[in-house]
């Protein structure tokens, strides 16, 4: 079968799996849930840069606590194909580098071959890049990265059901390590990004 229609079903599927799954109703997703509709205001976080490239636009498949498999996290997944230029969205320091992995399919034992790169910022959080594709890194562990400076190619590793960027954000609080929602600068301005939209990176 024609690749493009086998991407298209499986994005079918998953749409079908949003609408049908249980929502997530803890505090914290009802909080991010607001905020991304703009019912409350939060000026004092991070804006972070589309990890894109400038003029590029990606649509958001995934938003924070959505209904299939980020029911429990704070996280964002860009549908683009693979090779697609992934930027720092903020800059900081490479503490992890991932890219043997060469497969993936939506199934949980794919999961050890999910190709990723963490930054650390200084200000004890550090961002994520999954599903990355073999080899696909342009950085190595200990290398100082700038906010939209080059870092690796996107790809289909891991636990996924079609060519995405999964990108995601935690703070150390206490020791342990908590996922946190960010804010993204949009042509609206900084924004929390919400699900089935696409989004422009503008510089």
């Amino acid at each position: 079968m024609y690749k493009p229609t086998l991407y298209l079903i499986a994005t079918c599927c998953i749409l079908f799996l949003f609408s049908s799954c249980a929502v997530n109703k803890s505090a914290e997703a009802v909080r991010f849930r607001a905020l991304q509709k703009g019912k409350i205001k939060d000026d004092s976080s991070y804006v972070y840069s589309l990890p894109f490239a400038v003029a590029d636009k990606h649509r958001l498949v995934q938003g924070y606590f959505s209904r299939f498999t980020h029911r429990n996290r704070a996280a964002l997944d860009f549908k683009m194909k693979k090779g697609t230029a992934i930027y720092a969205a903020r800059g900081g320091v490479v503490m992890r580098v991932k890219e043997d992995g060469d497969k993936g399919g939506l199934d949980g034992h794919y999961r050890q071959y999910g190709n990723n790169i963490i930054i650390n910022h200084n200000d004890s959080t550090r961002s994520g890049y999954w599903h990355l594709q073999y080899n696909g890194a342009v950085v190595n562990v200990g290398d100082t990265v700038q906010q939209g400076q080059l870092i690796g190619y996107s790809g289909n590793t891991g636990y996924t059901a079609f060519p995405h960027l999964h990108f995601i954000v935690w703070r150390s609080e206490r020791g342990n390590w908590r996922q946190i929602g960010t804010r993204f600068q949009t042509r609206k301005g900084a924004k929390y990004l919400r699900p089935f939209k696409k989004y422009k990176r503008l510089k």
